[in-house]
């Protein structure tokens, strides 16, 4: 499983735009509605063993929501494109601390 911390998260016009640590690396996160379907891409090549992987983001207590994405391959950023992770943070946007990805 992969664990991004997310150290900042921006509500723009219709998505999310911030930024994550993976390893204490830094990574550009964005997070937008499924205009072109639903896509995961990461910013470094994973080799999942199914097409759809987890992607979970999760808050204190029992606050979460996740979505089963397609891996797209790598960018230069995290890229989640989903209605369901959208439309959920836009109502959660300061309460959400991680993005795990289960790909196993």
């Amino acid at each position: 499983m992969l664990n991004f911390k997310i150290t900042k998260l921006d509500i723009f016009q219709s998505y999310f735009f911030g930024k994550v640590e993976f390893r204490e690396d830094p990574y550009k996160v964005n997070i937008q509605n499924q205009r072109r379907g639903k896509v995961l891409k990461l910013p470094f090549e994973i080799s999942p063993k199914r097409e759809n992987v987890l992607v979970r983001m999760t808050g204190p207590g029992d606050l979460f929501v996740e979505d089963y994405l397609p891996y797209k391959g790598e960018s230069e950023w995290l890229e989640i494109d989903s209605d369901e992770i959208t439309y959920f943070i836009a109502d959660h946007q300061d309460q959400l601390d991680t993005i795990e990805i289960s790909y196993e």
